[in-house]
C-alpha cells in the first residue's frame, strides 16, 4: 500500500479551482496533515521553464507538440516531485494532471484519445490519482471570469471549451469511482464543504 494521497483539481479556466485548491490546503494544514500545493504545467524547476513555453509562446504550436510539452512537463512533476512527497505521507493538491490533457488535446484540439491514454501512462508510470475533482462551469462563465487578458491556451474560442467542457463530463461519467463533479455555480463557501466532504471520505 502506498503512503500519501494524490488529489488532483480540474476544470476549465475560471473555474474556480484555484481557489478551492488553496481554501482546502489551508483546511489540511490546520487539521495537523503535510500537504504539497502544486500544478502542472509549471511546478518548481523545470516546470516553469515549461509553462512559460506552453502558455505564453506567440508563434504557431502544432497540436502533436503542445501535447507533448505537457506530457514532458508531467513526467518530470510525476518522478521528481509527487513520488518522493507521497513516500514522506504528504496529501498532494495538484492544480490540474492527466484529464487536462485528455480534455483540452483529445476532445478540445481532437487529438487521439486512445494515443494520449497511453503517453499519459507512460508519463505518469501508472500512478493515478486517489481522487480527482472537476468543477464544471458553462463556457460563457468562464469567458468572462477569465477577462480580456488572456493567455495562449484562454485565447482558443468558445467551441474549443464547450469540446473540453464535455470532456471533463465525459472523463467523470467514464470514472465515476475516482472523478467527481462539483458545480462552480455555487458560492465558494458551499464548493468548499463540498469539496471537505469528498477528501473526508478518503
Amino acid at each position: 500500500m502506498r503512503e500519501g494521497l494524490f488529489i488532483t483539481f480540474e476544470g476549465a479556466d475560471g473555474c474556480g479551482k484555484t481557489t478551492q485548491i488553496e481554501l482546502l490546503n489551508e483546511y489540511l494544514i490546520k487539521k495537523g496533515y503535510k500537504t504539497l500545493l502544486t500544478r502542472e504545467p509549471g511546478a518548481k524547476g523545470l516546470g516553469v521553464k515549461l509553462r512559460e513555453i506552453l502558455l505564453n509562446y506567440d508563434g504557431e504550436v502544432s497540436p502533436n507538440c503542445e501535447s507533448f510539452l505537457f506530457l514532458a512537463d508531467r513526467a518530470q512533476h510525476i518522478d521528481c516531485i509527487i513520488k518522493p512527497a507521497m513516500k514522506e505521507g504528504k496529501i498532494i493538491l495538484c492544480d490540474r494532471h492527466t484529464d487536462s490533457t485528455v480534455a483540452y488535446q483529445g476532445y478540445g484540439r481532437g487529438l487521439d484519445l486512445g494515443r494520449i491514454n497511453m503517453l499519459n501512462e507512460i508519463a505518469t508510470s501508472g500512478l493515478k490519482p486517489d481522487l480527482t475533482i472537476v468543477f464544471d462551469i458553462d463556457v460563457e462563465t468562464s469567458m468572462q471570469r477569465v477577462g480580456k487578458e488572456k493567455d495562449r491556451m484562454e485565447s482558443a474560442g468558445v467551441e474549443f471549451f464547450n469540446k473540453v467542457r464535455q470532456g471533463y463530463l465525459e472523463i467523470a461519467k467514464n470514472e465515476p469511482q475516482r472523478v467527481k463533479v462539483i458545480s462552480s455555480s455555487d458560492t465558494i463557501e458551499n464548493i468548499h464543504k463540498k469539496v471537505v466532504e469528498l477528501i473526508e471520505e478518503l
